[in-house]
């Protein structure tokens, strides 16, 4: 199969992430990278990081209009490796959950699901309300990938743009493209955290300790009854001798 991947850069905060992954697979000639840049993913890359569109746009194999329902990455003929939508914009998660093909992004998704091919999709909102997750899930159940861009801290980052690196890192394992941009987790290295195996045990038993008497068995007697002692009757609320009537 030929190694093309599709990345999407669509218009929620985190365009980062996707300007990463090009960045990355611009540095390994045999990986083909297909961009669809929407135009909320332009104002937000302007707004957030200091590249043009235009200097994204040189970091991928080839560039795709987000109205070209015609392009070759609208096919399922057309062989990838499967697709990242890096950010994912709830709009998007919405037209890829509902099969709605109303441009590129949403199309090309679309046919890497039908063909079996991974989605990954780094939705990008906080807080999330309902419709929100019914819509992940809806995705999920069509058969993309939920991956919201959530920072790991067990390989000790250093800065932003380690935590960046961590995430993309993941993504593009996910399609099967390994890199070095995480660390795998080999293990607990905390000598000090306890784990199942080391970890606080219960106190062993001491064999002369000698045994807890046992409590003895009732002997079916009730126990006496209590005397119940008559309380005076209340004087009922504007009943108080002398109050006004």
């Amino acid at each position: 199969m030929p190694q093309r991947l599709i990345v999407a850069i669509t218009g929620a905060s985190g365009a980062i992430y996707g300007i990463r992954i090009l960045e990355t697979l611009a540095l390994d000639k045999s990986i083909e990278t297909h961009l669809i840049l929407s135009p909320a993913g332009r104002a937000t890359i302007a707004q957030e990081t200091p590249y043009s569109a235009k200097e994204v746009e040189a970091l991928a194999t080839v560039v795709h209009p987000p109205a070209n329902i015609g392009a070759s990455i609208a096919s399922g003929s057309f062989e990838t490796m499967g697709m990242i939508v890096a950010p994912c914009s709830i709009k998007s998660l919405s037209a890829i959950a509902n099969c709605f093909s109303a441009d590129l992004v949403a199309r090309a998704a679309d046919v890497q699901l039908k063909e079996g091919r991974p989605v990954v999709l780094m939705v990008r909102e906080t807080p999330l309300h309902k419709g929100h997750l019914r819509l992940m899930t809806e995705a999920a159940d069509n058969g993309a990938i939920i991956m919201p861009p959530v920072p790991a801290f067990y390989g000790n980052p250093k800065s932003l743009d380690d935590l960046v690196n961590a995430t993309v890192g993941r993504a593009l394992a996910r399609v099967g493209i390994h890199n070095q941009l995480y660390s795998e987790w080999l293990g607990m290295s905390n000598p000090a955290a306890p784990t199942p195996a080391t970890g606080p045990q219960p106190p062993a038993i001491d064999p002369s300790t000698p045994p807890v008497p046992p409590v003895p068995a009732s002997t079916g007697t009730p126990p006496p009854r209590q005397t119940r002692r008559r309380l005076t009757p209340r004087t009922p609320v504007g009943k108080i001798p002398g109050a006004p009537r």
